[in-house]
C-alpha cells in the first residue's frame, strides 16, 4: 500500500493546476484561490492535528516558525505558482517548476551543506538542458509565466532549505496545519488590502476550489506521508516524481496542451535529472533533497513534509 499511497498522492498534487484552471475559467481569482485553499485545508489540518494531541509538544518557536514559514514561504511560493498557471499551459509551468530539486542541490553545495559529484554536475547540465527545450518548444511560453514559475521553484528552494533548519524535528501533520494558518492569513490579507475576495462565484468555482483544497492539499498530504512511514522518504521522493506527469496528461486531456516533441525531450530531461539527484547511494546523509518530492506548488517539503 506504500507505493500505491504515494503514487495517489502525486495524482492528487499533479491535478492542481487542472483543477485551478478550471477554476480560473469559472470566474474564480489566484487571490480567492488561495485564500480558500489554504483557508479549508488549514481548518481540516488543524483540526486532525488538535484530535491528535499533536500540538502539545510543540515549542512556541516551533509554532511561530511555522506559522512564518506559511505566511512568508509558502504563500509566496504557492501564489507564484498558481499565477503562472492562470497565464500559460499548465504542462509547462509543471515543468519548470519541477527543477526544484535541482536548485536546492545547487544551494547547497554552494552552502556548503552538500558536495559536489559527477552525477550532480551530470543531473544540473541535464535539467538546464530541459528547461531551455521546454521553454523554447513550438506555440512559443509567456515571458511573466515562465518567470513566476522559475520564481515559484527558486522561492521553494529557500523555503526548503531554510525550514530544514528551522523545524526539522517538528512532526509533519502539525507543522503542515500551521503553514497553511501562516499561509491562509498572509493570502487574505493580501487580498483584503488589496481587491478584496468578493467570493460570489458560481457553484462550478466553488466545486473547483474545494477540489484544489480537498484532493490537491489535504488528501494529497495524508497520502504521501501515509506512504512514506511505509516506504521511506527516498522511495516516496522518487514515486513523486510522477506529478509533473499527471499535470501534463491532465492538462493534454481537459485543455487539449499538447506538447511538441522538443518540450517533451525536455520534460524527460528535467525528470530525468530529479530522478538522478534522489536515487539512493550507498552511506548517503539524510539532506534536504532526500524527501524533496515534486510539489507543484503543492506544499512544503522538509526532510518529510509536503503542503
Amino acid at each position: 500500500m506504500g507505493p500505491l499511497f504515494c503514487l495517489l498522492s502525486a495524482v492528487g498534487f499533479g491535478l492542481m493546476a487542472v483543477f485551478a484552471k478550471l477554476a480560473y475559467a469559472a470566474g474564480a481569482t489566484v487571490g480567492e484561490l488561495l485564500v480558500v485553499r489554504f483557508g479549508l485545508a488549514g481548518l481540516i489540518l488543524v483540526s486532525i492535528a488538535v484530535a491528535a494531541g499533536a500540538f502539545r509538544a510543540l515549542s512556541r518557536r516551533a509554532i511561530l516558525a511555522g506559522l512564518g514559514m506559511g505566511a512568508f514561504g509558502y504563500a509566496a511560493q504557492s501564489g507564484l505558482y498558481l499565477a503562472a498557471v492562470s497565464r500559460t499551459e499548465a504542462s509547462r509551468v509543471a515543468l519548470v517548476f519541477c527543477v526544484y530539486p535541482v536548485l536546492v542541490m545547487i544551494t547547497a553545495i554552494f552552502i556548503g551543506r552538500e558536495r559536489a559529484s559527477t552525477r550532480r554536475l551530470i543531473a544540473l547540465v541535464m535539467a538546464l538542458a530541459g528547461i531551455v527545450f521546454v521553454l523554447g518548444g513550438a506555440g512559443g511560453f509567456d515571458v511573466v509565466g515562465a518567470v513566476l514559475a522559475f520564481g515559484s521553484a527558486v522561492v521553494y528552494c529557500g523555503y526548503i532549505l531554510i525550514g530544514d533548519r528551522v523545524v526539522g524535528d517538528v512532526r509533519p501533520v502539525p507543522l503542515t496545519a500551521l503553514v497553511c494558518v501562516g499561509a491562509f492569513a498572509s493570502c487574505a490579507a493580501v487580498t483584503v488590502f488589496g481587491q478584496g475576495p468578493s467570493l460570489n462565484l458560481a457553484p462550478s468555482a466553488w466545486g473547483w476550489l474545494a477540489a484544489v483544497a480537498l484532493v490537491s492539499t489535504v488528501a494529497a498530504i495524508l497520502l504521501f506521508f501515509a506512504g512514506m512511514a511505509r516506504v521511506g522518504p527516498t522511495v516516496a521522493s522518487l514515486l513523486s516524481i510522477i506529478e509533473p506527469v499527471v499535470t501534463i496528461v491532465g492538462a493534454a486531456i481537459v485543455f487539449r496542451e499538447p506538447l511538441a516533441v522538443t518540450q517533451a525531450l525536455g520534460g524527460v530531461m528535467v525528470l530525468g535529472a530529479v530522478a538522478l539527484i534522489q536515487w539512493p547511494t550507498r552511506r548517503r546523509k539524510p539532506s534536504p533533497m532526500t524527501a524533496a518530492p515534486v510539489a507543484g506548488g503543492a506544499g512544503p517539503v522538509l526532510e518529510a513534509t509536503q503542503a
